[in-house]
Formats: C-alpha cells, sequence, structure tokens
C-alpha cells in the first residue's frame, strides 16, 4: 500500500488503531511472549496475517516501532499530541517487537519473503571422513530459517548457486534494460569486494593443503 508505506496519511491509519487500541495492546502482549520463548515463525505468521487482515493497524504499530520522530510529529500534527504519546508508548514498551515488525513491512513493500538478515554457523572437524563440518543457518531477523551440516565444499556450492543466481538476475535486468537502484547497486559492490575478498583466501588455504603431506 504505497500511500501508508510513504507515510503520507498517518492520522488516518492512526485512527483505526486507536478505534482497537485495547485489542492490538493484547496482541502485542501475545507476540512479546512468543518473541521471549523463541517462536519468531509464529510470530512472523501472526503479522502477516494482521497486515493482511488490518493493514491500517498493521502500518500503525510497524511505524511507532521505529521511534521514527517525523512520524510522530506528523501524528501530533494531523492529531494530537495525545495520539502521538500512545504511540510513542508502544516503541517503549514493545522493542522486541520492533525487528519482526519491519522484516513483515519490508515483505509487504518490496515484495520478499523472509529476507537473510545474517548467517550463523559454526566449525567442526570430523575425523571419520577427514574433513571440517560446517553447520549453518540462514537468519532472518531472530528467526532460523533452516539448519544444514556439510563439508566445505558441500557449502561452497551452495555459494555457488547462490552467486550464479545473482548473475542470471542481473542479466535479466541488463537484457531488458531495466535499472537497479543506487543503493542496491552499492550493495553489490561491496559484497563483491567481500566475496573476492574471501575467495582470495580460499586460493592460498588450497595451495597450502595442497602441499600437506596427505596422513596414512
Amino acid at each position: 500500500m504505497d500511500d501508508i508505506e510513504g507515510e503520507e496519511m498517518p492520522g488516518a491509519i492512526v485512527e483505526a488503531f486507536l478505534e482497537r487500541e485495547e485489542g492490538v495492546r493484547a496482541l502485542l502482549e501475545e507476540l512479546e511472549k512468543l518473541t521471549i520463548e523463541g517462536r519468531h515463525e509464529a510470530v512472523r505468521e501472526r503479522l502477516r496475517n494482521l497486515a493482511d487482515s488490518d493493514e491500517s493497524v498493521f502500518y500503525t504499530v510497524a511505524f511507532s516501532l521505529t521511534n521514527s520522530r517525523q512520524f510522530f510529529g506528523d501524528v501530533e500534527a494531523q492529531l494530537d499530541v495525545t495520539a502521538a504519546d500512545r504511540l510513542r508508548d508502544l516503541a517503549e514498551t514493545y522493542p522486541t517487537l520492533a525487528e519482526p515488525f519491519n522484516i513483515v513491512r519490508t515483505e509487504r513493500a518490496d515484495d520478499r519473503l523472509n529476507p537473510v538478515t545474517d548467517t550463523s554457523y559454526t566449525v567442526t572437524y570430523h575425523h571419520s571422513v577427514e574433513s571440517p563440518m560446517i553447520t549453518y543457518s540462514p537468519l532472518s531477523g531472530d528467526q532460523e530459517l533452516y539448519e544444514s551440516r556439510g563439508t566445505p565444499s558441500e557449502v561452497l556450492r551452495v555459494s555457488t548457486d547462490l552467486a550464479a543466481a545473482t548473475t542470471d538476475a542481473l542479466d535479466v535486468a541488463l537484457e531488458n534494460d531495466f535499472s537497479v537502484n543506487t543503493e542496491e547497486l552499492s550493495t553489490l559492490i561491496d559484497r563483491r569486494e567481500e566475496l573476492e575478498t574471501e575467495l582470495s583466501k580460499l586460493r592460498d588455504q588450497l595451495d597450502e593443503l595442497r602441499r600437506k603431506p596427505v596422513e596414512e
């Protein structure tokens, strides 16, 4: 919803929240409890349902949790200070919900699903296969999307496939004369430099391993 996402009409959406404030706060209490329990997928699904069923309430809470001075200022100008203070209280009371609200808002605004925000991993060595093992999990906020374990070559296969998907996507943009926004292009350049650094380390490590005698 472009007008809501652009924060052009906070007064209208906030009024919908104020009419249902007691019920919404009860929902937020439930979501905070689920977050503390680590049930992040359930929280996100509840938020998607809220966005589908009551978009105005969803965006009011989402914008409030960003603690945006501009948003609160617009609410004061279009409604009153009391309304803005009630929204400020949301940011103070439910800070743990800011990230899941933001991720679902990103999903809806940018046509994404479970955007990966980080990757956690641990490394062990398995003597039976004479290889390190990497256990990794892509994270979307606090939600672990999945867990996988494999050898370095198996993990690198995933990385190679994702790099190929990236170049295929950029090929589509180039072939169709589609633009890529400045922020995305800048981030892609940063990611490429990070990738080149890791590949340089990988080349050095492989050269060293080739020279190392294999133990019988």
